[in-house]
């Protein structure tokens, strides 16, 4: 994964538009991975599913709580990604409080299928959906890949949770100051 280009995919996102009115004032507007990735160091982290159990207890609260060292460490952005929709995106982060991060729908898991995490969860009822990894990208390009172990297709219940976790990617931050930026 190190050194390899983030897939140029276009996520189809939900923004508010106060010009809409109404109880739902949001538009669809398409957000290429370019405008993500490109002259930024982003921390991006996927994990299965919005409103599953270790991703709403632990993983997404845990990189809001960090937020703040993850960006003085030198992240301009910390994105979620998901193979959810916007609306599941939108309702999540609603449920979960999120104010910091930036929530990813990747609702058709084209970005996760060519990052090579789809996986299959249909013995759960999911579907496809990401295998739980972080990264740190540098202006489009990974420099830095967190996985968790023994990535799995279909029937395997594992579901660990401690690689991509936000203090890890923080101390990579820490000991690796982004040159030129």
């Amino acid at each position: 994964m190190l050194n390899r280009h983030v897939p140029d995919v276009t996520f189809k996102t939900r923004v508010r538009d106060e010009s809409i009115g109404g109880e739902n004032p949001f538009r669809w507007e398409d957000l290429p991975s370019a405008r993500v990735f490109d002259g930024k160091r982003v921390v991006l982290f996927s994990l299965p599913g919005a409103f599953t159990p270790t991703c709403t207890t632990e993983q997404c609260p845990a990189y809001e709580a960090m937020y703040p060292e993850l960006r003085a460490a030198g992240a301009d952005e910390v994105y979620c990604l998901s193979v959810n929709d916007a609306f599941v995106m939108y309702q999540w982060g609603k449920h979960l409080g999120i104010k910091s991060l930036k929530l990813l729908p990747d609702g058709s898991g084209d970005f996760t299928r060519r990052m090579g995490m789809l996986v299959k969860k249909d013995h759960l009822g999911f579907g496809q959906r990401s295998w739980r990894y972080a990264a740190v990208v540098d202006d489009e390009v990974i420099v830095a890949w967190f996985e968790e172990p023994g990535i799995n297709d279909e029937g395997a219940d594992d579901d660990p949770y401690g690689e991509s976790a936000p203090d890890r990617v923080l101390d990579w931050l820490k000991a690796n100051p982004r040159q030129g930026g």
